[in-house]
Formats: C-alpha cells, sequence, structure tokens
C-alpha cells in the first residue's frame, strides 16, 4: 500500500473514532467500524486489532455492538475457524438498526423515569418541603420530557418514512419506469 493510501486509512479510521465518540459510542467502535469498511474483503479480529490500534478485548466487545447495531456482519469461511467480518454500506439499514436500539426495554424505561420523576417533583409533599426548587425541578423535567418525547415522534416519523421508502417507493418508481418505457 502506497504511504498515501496508507496515510488516507490511517486518517479515515481516527476520524470514524471521533465520530463515534461524539455520537456517543466509544471510540474503538469507530476505529473498528472504519477499519472494516475499508476493507476490501473480510477482515479478522487479529486484523483489526492491528489497523484500528485497540486491544483484542475491546475489538472483540465493539464488534458484537456493531453487530447488534447491524453496522457490520460476521462472514465464515469453510474450512477456517476464524471469523470474519464484512462491513453494512447501507447506511439506510444501518439508521435502522441504531432506531432499533432504541427501542430496547432498557433505553424506553430509562426514559420513563423523566416521566416518573416528575411526578414525584408535583406532589404536594415535594412542593410543601422546598417549592422554589420543586418549581425549578417541574420546569427542567418537563423541558426533558418535552424533548423526548419530540425526538420519539421524529424518529417515529423517520421510520414510517423508511417503511414507505423501503415498501411503496419501489413499487411506485418501478411502474413509473415500466408505463414510461411503453
Amino acid at each position: 500500500m502506497s504511504e498515501n493510501l496508507q496515510t488516507a486509512r490511517e486518517n479515515f479510521i481516527q476520524g470514524m473514532s471521533r465520530i463515534s465518540e461524539f455520537w456517543g459510542f466509544p471510540r474503538a467502535m469507530g476505529a473498528i467500524y472504519g477499519a472494516i469498511y475499508l476493507a476490501p474483503e473480510a477482515i479478522t479480529l487479529d486484523q483489526l486489532v492491528e489497523q484500528a490500534s485497540v486491544s483484542k478485548g475491546a475489538v472483540s466487545t465493539n464488534v458484537r455492538m456493531l453487530e447488534r447495531l447491524g453496522m457490520v456482519h460476521k462472514q465464515l469461511k469453510i474450512g477456517d475457524r476464524k471469523d470474519y467480518y464484512i462491513v453494512e454500506a447501507d447506511f439506510w439499514k444501518i439508521v435502522r438498526g441504531v432506531l432499533r436500539e432504541r427501542e430496547k426495554s432498557e433505553f424506553a424505561l430509562a426514559l420513563s423515569t423523566v416521566g416518573e420523576s416528575l411526578e414525584f417533583v408535583k406532589t404536594p409533599a415535594a412542593i410543601a418541603e422546598d417549592a422554589e426548587l420543586a418549581v425549578f425541578y417541574q420546569e427542567r423535567m418537563q423541558a426533558m420530557k418535552s424533548f423526548f418525547n419530540t425526538l420519539d415522534n421524529l424518529v417515529a416519523t423517520f421510520t414510517a418514512l423508511e417503511n414507505l421508502r423501503m415498501g411503496s417507493l419501489p413499487t411506485l418508481f418501478k411502474k413509473a419506469s415500466e408505463s414510461n418505457e411503453e
């Protein structure tokens, strides 16, 4: 590999590492995804350790998370006991995978605690103990709850649009192209 291509690959992997951290994922996960993304063929865990410059344990842990998100896929080679990984290059599929993760019960439970906490703050006992702090908490928690509700609605809208894109739009475009051919 030429020095320019090597530099480009390393720079890309570092960039993916920073992007991953920005979105709240481990830096190693971004570096691993970047290494798999630029691999022209399926890549092993050992190769990922070398290319992403992270420990084998970190590679193993983060590859499982990437698999769960649908960002990478395990590929087996007949006669070889090693696991190989390929990237999911369809970014819409990746977004769907990340959105599916948000629907897991742990995430829903974490979000519901905001609403529950707000109910505790609104009780007469909480207001009687420290009215000024209770009002402050109510304002802050209500703002957070409103944000989460808006975000949930946006995700639901996005998911519905994506389902439309995957289901109806290809059929619509197929019919349109067939009528144009006639």
